[in-house]
């Protein structure tokens, strides 16, 4: 079992620098806020690394906050954990918070994490071939066919946000939770359409590939899940395999130095156990024990795949430390559970008030409680001050 995160984090938080810590009272620049939110980042990773009870309430944390890239999930369980306050479970802007009609608690500091700073660009082909993108009302150059306007990146900055905790007004309708026997049921059917919208079918077989619970074949598009398991052990499977499905294939070359599904050894698999942890955790699964022996190989498998990339050719870029090693994994599971949690819907919001007005299971009709927290409980239920 996972420790609580004010003890999990304690080391962490004492190594952060001061300026992390005292954020919300800082004045710094933008490129002084992004500096210190990445050391900060690397702290964390780098004690993630030496053990797998961080790595596990990282994962924990992204159950919850898994709208928010891994960097970002760990950037607030740091800060909250430093104000020695609850874990952040649903986090916005002051802005978004007043539409809402909730506002910010006197006294409050912001929480802070790093996000892109975006342009909007014409992209046009050239021609001989190659691409160029321009500002949106500038001259297409001679010969050049307009591919249409996109949204890119241009750098980063940090960006100030509140925890619900941190706030007080408007109660919000928090859909309910499901017991773990009737979740498991019910996930069972909205895994399989995440297969099926990655073109791979599911079957449940007795003939299993050398009697493993699980297998994903790339070359069939299919997975096949152990008919002798019981509904919750199938399910897990099928989140397991999900996470090969969405992360090993054989064109990834991440995948291939952490470890196809193929070869079922090092990162790919504490890859897809994580995010299978993940997401049956936002659902309200708690696979801890049964996962401990994949993620126990966390910190070993990480030093493992360093050893791997330094033997890789000169001026690759493929993440080389163990530090981007850890970020690399993190990213890739968060964004992987949140593609299979998007289709799944588990209860709560992701962390993200914005999703309140865009959760489907909200019915306007029924009847709720009020609640001092944000919790899934057996009704829907509504997150106070």
């Amino acid at each position: 079992m996972a420790p609580k995160p004010e003890d999990a984090w304690s080391a962490v938080t004492a190594d952060v620098p001061a300026d992390v810590k005292e954020s919300g009272a800082t004045r710094m620049t933008p490129e002084e806020r992004i500096s210190t939110l990445t050391e900060g980042l690397h702290r964390i990773l780098e004690k993630a690394v030496e053990s797998p009870s961080h790595w596990q309430v990282l994962l924990d944390a992204s159950s919850t906050l898994w709208r928010y890239s891994g960097g970002n999930v760990a950037l607030l369980m740091m800060q909250m954990a430093q104000r020695g306050t609850e874990e952040p479970t649903l986090v916005a802007g002051y802005k978004e918070w007043a539409r809402h009609g909730r506002t910010v608690t006197k006294g409050e500091h912001a929480l802070w994490v790093i996000a892109p700073r975006t342009a909007r660009v014409q992209q046009v082909a050239l021609p001989d071939g190659s691409r160029q993108r321009i500002p949106t009302d500038g001259q297409l150059p001679r010969g050049a066919i307009d591919e249409g306007k996109k949204t890119v990146i241009t750098g980063w900055r940090g960006q100030a946000v509140f925890d619900v905790s941190q706030t007080q007004g408007t109660p919000l309708l928090v859909p309910r939770g499901l017991g773990s026997g009737a979740g498991a049921a019910e996930l069972w059917g909205s895994l399989e359409a995440v297969a099926r919208s990655h073109g791979f079918n599911v079957d449940v077989t007795d003939a299993q590939y050398g009697l493993t619970s699980g297998f994903t074949d790339f070359a069939e598009h299919r997975v096949q899940v152990g008919a002798w398991l019981s509904s919750e052990e199938r399910t897990a499977v099928l989140a397991h395999e999900l996470g090969h499905v969405l992360l090993h294939g054989p064109d990834d070359r991440l995948g291939r130095l952490y470890g196809s599904s193929a070869d079922h050894r090092g990162l790919a698999e504490v890859e897809a156990e994580s995010v299978a942890y993940t997401v049956l955790k936002a659902h309200g699964i708690d696979r801890g024990p049964q996962s401990a022996t994949y993620l126990a190989g966390w910190a070993d498998a990480v030093l493992d795949a360093e050893k791997d990339a330094i033997s890789q050719e000169t001026g690759s870029k493929l993440p080389g430390s163990r530090v981007d090693i850890a970020k690399s994994v993190l990213g890739r599971v968060t964004a992987a559970s949140k593609g299979i949690l998007e289709i799944t819907h588990p209860p709560g919001f992701g962390g993200k008030v914005t999703a309140v007005e865009v959760d489907p299971r909200l019915d306007p009709t029924a009847t709720y409680v009020g609640m001092g927290g944000l919790m899934p409980t057996d009704g829907p239920v509504m997150a106070g001050p």
